[in-house]
């Protein structure tokens, strides 16, 4: 254990001399440090009189009591009148700090939130309804612990009640400009740009405070943060965003397709509003959700300027503070393309950032050693510590047996588009997914939309034909394949009426059960662009094209990967009535998955076969070479069928495969794995060529 390093007037005094410059340099260490201790210059103040930490562990340590901690419940003036009285609104605050000694200064660590004062019941949208042709609550994950922990440790911690909720003025307005400005009022207060008052109405300045903030939070609480740096305000100097969105049209919608988020079907932007609008008097506030009700059009699903507001993308240059971004891979209520476009945001705008992506859903994470990294970062960018965190890798990354991983950008650099194409399936079998291009263009499959049935039931038997959907499997995977990104549907298609849902999923076979790795939604009248719907004509055939939710996933080896399509899906989408009938023409047709992985393994060819074949003898599998030289010959005379394109002489020869797997391994010239194997890719090849 590393012996503390003080920081105070008169140590930094003895040390640096009262004129010494802090940038980048070296503080000198005390008599009862090991090393000495680096700044990064990003805070000069923490080596002057004003400040008073001890670090343990590259990290500062709880130095203040936590029954001494000043607490004030303060109301902050905004820039903003939500609820239209004519007055700015006010926030309600708590305010959390140290009992230091007289001069010193803190930064804060600032939590918004409109969920502290609890929730509404309300009603949810009726999702069991006709579509309409042209012509569950994010989670309330209060960090409580954020006071108990930081306060000690040299930080203030302030929590606020969102416009609208709690003792706060205002209305919610769910993302807009109005909650944005009345969250970045603390930031403005904290350096001297706002008021605040005592709730007698005496006026109260933030003195004890060094003016840099950090944010952070979950769900809506973290989203805030977005939007704030999004207004390039200054003070903010850093945010932890998790499971926050970015951009409130992709929470509700998908492609002109009206979506829940995961275990809220029904839920809109003014059903959040009701929920959190837990303010005094909230009858003044119903014209205000009467306009999000009428806005947020449900009817279209378009992309319109009530979305725009509440796109933090469109300011992502103005964004000056660093961001270090918490997703759950399997997070369903605020979905991966969340932090995916916001981190591509980051990026392009230089922004300093790093990212942790974990196994869990909508939540945060507690595992390798993330309050130890949450504490450096905060020591990082608000009290100007050195601590070696930006020289790490940029993203942190836990993989399905929950080991964590890391890489310097996401998604994985390695990972490269893939096209896999699709081939219709039998009157009893399903279809084909396959990294190589069909022959038969012109063929077409059809399904009928059934909302009542779950993606899961009818994600199960895929090798069953269903009439409700549509499956294509790849082979047998040889080797793991990694999903890194994200996957992007292209389908030509026909639909019996002027309007339906479109829905694929991506499904991970050959566990206990199928699992639906991502899906993605489209409102096929939204084929040329999500802000405006185009009547379709019945019967005619168009190209679809729409994104599924990014993932990063690894497909284990005996595993196959399956493209599942089908209208609506009944937990996300409107679920009008049954019998809409869309007809697929799946040579026309094509996924594309950003993949890490040998491309082979999306395909068999006689080639292919020829060449595991070898693998298996050379491992051993065979105990008899000169079966394994009787199926190769077999292989060889089959790839000469199948350069010349003869469909039924590949089959043909192919289906005589069997009685030689079936022989040489009664005959114990071949190994279960071998034979079980080699059976698999025979069942493939002869579905890819039939």
């Amino acid at each position: 254990m590393k012996r503390p390093v003080i920081y105070s007037l008169f140590m930094l005094m003895i040390l640096l001399g009262s004129t010494a410059e802090v940038s980048a340099n070296q503080i000198s260490p005390t008599a009862s440090s090991k090393e000495p201790v680096k700044m990064n210059g990003l805070v000069p103040e923490t080596a002057t009189e004003y400040t008073k930490i001890e670090l343990e562990d590259g990290m500062t340590k709880p130095i203040y009591p936590i029954d001494e901690a000043i607490i004030e419940n303060l109301l902050v003036e905004t820039e903003t009148d939500s609820d239209g009285d004519g007055k700015r609104d006010r926030v309600a605050i708590r305010v959390m700090r140290p009992h230091t000694d007289p001069g010193i200064k803190v930064p804060v660590i600032y939590e918004m939130s409109p969920y502290r004062a609890g929730g509404n019941p309300v009603d949810f949208h009726n999702v069991d309804m006709d579509l309409v042709p042209i012509d569950g609550k994010p989670s309330a994950a209060n960090l409580g612990s954020l006071g108990d922990y930081y306060v000690p440790r040299g930080y203030a911690v302030i929590l606020g009640y969102s416009i609208g909720s709690g003792a706060s003025d205002g209305c919610p307005t769910v993302g807009d400009v109005h909650e944005i400005m009345g969250t970045k009022a603390v930031i403005d207060w904290l350096n001297g740009r706002a008021k605040a008052f005592t709730e007698d109405g005496g006026e109260v300045n933030a003195d004890w405070s060094t003016g840099h903030v950090g944010m952070i939070g979950v769900s809506y609480n973290g989203t805030l943060p977005n939007g704030v740096a999004a207004t390039g305000v200054e003070g903010l100097k850093t945010i932890i965003p998790i499971a926050a969105i970015s951009n409130w049209y992709d929470y509700y919608r998908a492609n002109g397709a009206v979506v829940a988020p995961g275990g809220y079907q029904g839920e809109d932007a003014d059903v959040l509003a009701k929920y959190v609008l837990t303010r005094k008097n909230p009858d003044i506030c119903q014209q205000g959700i009467d306009q999000l009700t009428e806005k947020q059009d449900r009817i279209t699903g378009d992309y319109n300027e009530f979305w725009n507001r509440r796109n933090y993308l469109n300011d992502a240059n103005n964004i000056k503070a660093s961001v270090l971004i918490v997703h759950g891979l399997n997070d369903w209520n605020v979905k991966t393309k969340q932090f995916s476009q916001w981190w591509e945001a980051l990026k392009q705008n230089n922004i300093p950032r790093k990212m942790w992506l974990h196994q869990g859903g909508h939540s945060g994470v507690s595992s390798n050693n993330w309050k130890q990294t949450e504490n450096r970062w905060f020591d990082y960018w608000l009290y100007g510590i050195e601590n070696g965190l930006m020289d790490e890798p940029k993203v942190d990354i836990q993989r399905e047996d929950r080991t964590w991983h890391q890489q310097e950008d996401w998604p994985a650099p390695e990972a490269a588009s893939v096209k896999l194409h699709l081939k219709e399936g039998t009157d009893t079998d399903s279809g084909v997914l396959s990294s190589e291009a069909f022959a038969n263009a012109s063929s077409h499959e059809s399904l009928t939309d059934t909302p009542l049935k779950k993606a899961t039931e009818l994600a199960a038997e895929p090798e069953i034909k269903s009439e409700n959907r549509l499956a294509y499997l790849s082979p047998v995977l040889k080797e793991p394949i990694r999903l890194s990104g994200t996957p992007v549907v292209t389908l030509k298609a026909s639909i019996d009426r002027r309007v339906a849902n479109l829905t694929a999923l991506l499904v991970d076979y050959g566990g206990t059960k199928p699992e639906i790795v991502t899906r993605g939604w489209m409102d096929p009248q939204n084929l040329e662009s999500a802000a405006q719907s185009v009547p379709l004509t019945p019967h005619q055939a168009y190209t679809f094209k729409w994104d599924m939710q990014p993932d990063d996933y690894v497909f284990k080896s005996g595993h196959r990967l399956g493209i599942i399509l089908l209208a609506s899906d009944h937990e996300f989408t409107i679920r009008p009535p049954a019998g809409t009938k869309i007809t697929i023409f799946p040579g026309e047709s094509e996924i594309t998955l950003p993949i890490d992985g040998e491309l082979q393994h999306l395909n068999i060819t006689a080639a292919i076969m020829e060449k595991t074949v070898q693998q298996f003898e050379k491992d051993g599998e065979f105990t008899n070479n000169e079966a394994a030289r009787s199926l190769q010959v077999h292989l060889v005379s089959i790839h000469h069928f199948e350069q010349q394109g003869k469909a039924e002489k590949v089959v043909q020869h192919m289906k005589s495969f069997y009685p030689l797997l079936d022989h040489y391994f009664q005959k114990g010239h071949m190994s279960e794995r071998a034979y079980q194997t080699l059976k698999s890719d025979t069942d493939y090849f002869i579905k890819k060529w039939q």
